[in-house]
């Protein structure tokens, strides 16, 4: 690969040097055969042989039963016949086969690369489109704005990143710098390789845009992480009077599943019904995803029963959607439904059903689950042992957990951390935590988050000098906390608090509210847990550190802006936290919903919270 870019960055000097002595034309080369007039006979024939390649299709035997049937009849030097027979040989991913073909052409036209280029692309074989392309350098054929749309995709779909920038070069020596197709595809390429400074520049010099170039970039932005700014492009979409694709929703609720947002959800859903989208396997998916992401898991069981088909990331993320909101039953009974289908599950699926049953409490059940992955012919990896460790941990089957990791080849950072979870919750600090403390840093030791959870647990224990160690060697290492965030959605505007946040218009009104709620529920017997802050500050300075946590700041923001509404669903304060929630939270939120009347929502790390009446879903089991 390193001689093929060496090579055609020559071949881009050698073609800037010819455009500029102005020896090469684009237009001067023709993509058709010069008409001849046959025989009716003869053209007969070569019906007959063009219909053998259709029946053959995409299919290396019959098709090269066709090709010995060609060259027997005289028909190999047939253009079309040939042109026709690589092509379904590259959509059959024959590579060998098409190659062989393809050189055996000879004096091959523009139709023909862009074709093979086109097919390459569109089926993911990347380095098949290049090989083409670089033979069509060397043919001296021009490329065209469907080349370089075609190879822009290649790129893109490897995250060459560097490649790419030398594609997007020649495309401005071959003068298609504002061309919108190509420019949609830079578009896509730079934000998919994570580098949305460029992908925005383009996109905003766009002389045209087109639905694609939007998706390019709302998808870039959604995918890259940066969902409040793929949303705020979407609106401003709708607000120049571009029309929406299925594309544009796919990433869009994407987007809602990942900010909570569920108004912004909810009015996509509606728009698709109005306007009279299929909701097919890809956006049914996804409103499934975005519906059991943002609280309303009865709502995503609706979008399941509708659809008319369903795949296995459907199931999965219908099954994932019951576990992360703590209905394990329902995640196992919805498993054996999709058995009965005749579906087989695959390694996300069985993720998501053991983490489905710790979150429950179904030991059992979880066990048989684990021990059925080998009759679909998968072999448990990390995510499952650590699901299956977290399944013990959480049951108090500290012991077995221990025994379980010990017993694995080599477990990796996520089944230690699962087993000091454990140990931290049931406040075990005996059996050995030091030493497996010292494997899961020697595995992963720039996570900072192993860090805290290991100062924590060493508090608790009254082993200060172990957190003044740990704290040390974050320090020496340059790590830093990870920043907890909360965010809510309000009128379909999404907001982001986070710990003594300050940085809202209306601070000093969320403060007084916030503080006034706290009273209000210290009144009704809540006592701040100060086990869930720094141990080393005093009593006073742990009270403050707790009371303004970033889903606290959300909460009293969404009641303070919010009303009361006879709708439970509309009603309800939904929160989304980038981290687990403290122990303090939990409890201050249980007495929070029991004052306010109002139902709470909150979903951190790991999964939901529903609280109302002074009671959560979870029943204590976090």
């Amino acid at each position: 690969m390193g001689y093929g870019l060496q090579y055609c960055s020559t071949l881009l000097r050698s073609l800037q040097v010819e455009r500029d002595l102005g020896l090469s034309d684009p237009t001067s080369k023709s993509q058709k055969e010069p008409e001849q007039q046959v025989p009716s006979s003869i053209s007969s024939q070569r019906s007959s042989i063009y219909q053998s390649l259709i029946r053959a299709g995409p299919r290396h035997k019959p098709l090269q039963q066709v090709h010995a049937h060609v060259i027997v009849t005289g028909f190999h030097h047939s253009r079309n016949l040939l042109t026709k027979l690589v092509a379904l040989a590259c959509t059959a991913k024959s590579i060998a086969y098409t190659r062989s073909l393809f050189l055996s052409i000879p004096n091959p036209d523009s139709f023909l690369f862009n074709t093979l280029i086109r097919i390459s692309s569109k089926l993911g074989c990347s380095s098949n489109a290049l090989f083409y392309y670089r033979c069509m350098l060397v043919s001296d054929i021009a490329p065209s704005n469907y080349t370089f749309t075609s190879l822009i995709k290649a790129c893109a779909d490897i995250s060459d990143l560097r490649l790419g920038r030398k594609v997007h070069s020649h495309a401005l020596v071959n003068g298609f710098g504002l061309d919108s197709f190509v420019l949609a595809a830079l578009v896509s390429l730079y934000a998919k390789c994570g580098d949305l400074r460029v992908a925005r520049n383009l996109f905003d010099g766009m002389p045209e845009r087109s639905v694609v170039a939007w998706n390019a970039i709302i998808s870039g932005y959604e995918q890259n992480g940066f969902y409040v700014e793929g949303v705020s492009l979407f609106n401003l979409m709708l607000e120049l009077g571009f029309e929406p694709d299925s594309t544009t929703f796919v990433s869009v609720l994407s987007a809602c599943a990942q900010l909570g947002a569920l108004g912004l959800g909810s009015w996509v859903h509606s728009y698709m019904v109005n306007h009279g989208f299929e909701v097919d396997v890809i956006l049914g998916t996804a409103l499934i995803n975005m519906y059991a992401r943002c609280g309303k898991v009865g709502k995503a069981r609706e979008v399941f029963d509708g659809m008319v088909h369903r795949n296995v990331v459907t199931w999965t993320a219908m099954i994932s959607g019951y576990g992360v909101h703590g209905y394990g039953r329902e995640a196992v009974e919805l498993f054996h439904s999709m058995k009965a289908h005749g579906l087989p599950p695959n390694e996300v699926t069985f993720v998501s059903l053991i983490s489905a049953c710790a979150h429950a409490g179904l030991v059992s059940e979880g066990r048989e689950i684990l021990g059925c992955m080998p009759s679909y012919g998968i072999r448990p990896g990390d995510e499952h042992h650590a699901c299956m460790v977290d399944m013990l941990g959480r049951g108090g089957m500290l012991d077995e957990a221990f025994t379980y990791t010990r017993d694995l080849k080599s477990p990796g950072p996520g089944i230690w951390t699962a087993l000091l979870g454990a140990c931290k919750m049931h406040k075990k600090f005996d059996m050995g935590v030091v030493r497996v403390a010292e494997y899961l840093l020697a595995l992963d030791p720039q996570n900072p988050g192993h860090y805290v959870m290991l100062s924590n647990i060493f508090a608790l224990g009254g082993r200060m000098d172990r957190v003044e160690l740990l704290r040390d060697r974050m320090i020496k290492k340059g790590l830093k906390k990870r920043v907890g965030y909360s965010t809510i959605e309000v009128d379909q505007k999404t907001y982001l608090f986070s710990t003594g946040d300050k940085s809202h218009p209306e601070t000093s009104e969320i403060y007084r509210y916030l503080d006034d709620l706290m009273s209000r529920i210290s009144e009704a017997g809540y006592v701040a847990a100060q086990e869930s802050v720094l141990h080393e500050l005093e009593e006073e300075e742990r009270e403050y550190a707790l009371r303004y946590h970033s889903e606290k700041l959300a909460i009293a923001f969404g009641l303070l802006k919010g009303k009361a509404s006879e709708d439970e669903e509309t009603a309800a304060i939904r929160i989304m936290k980038n981290l687990r929630m403290c122990e303090d939270c939990h409890v201050a939120i249980k007495f929070i919903s029991n004052v306010t009347r109002r139902e709470i929502i909150v979903r951190d790390k790991l999964r939901f919270h529903h609280f109302k009446d002074g009671l959560c879903s979870c029943a204590d089991y976090w």
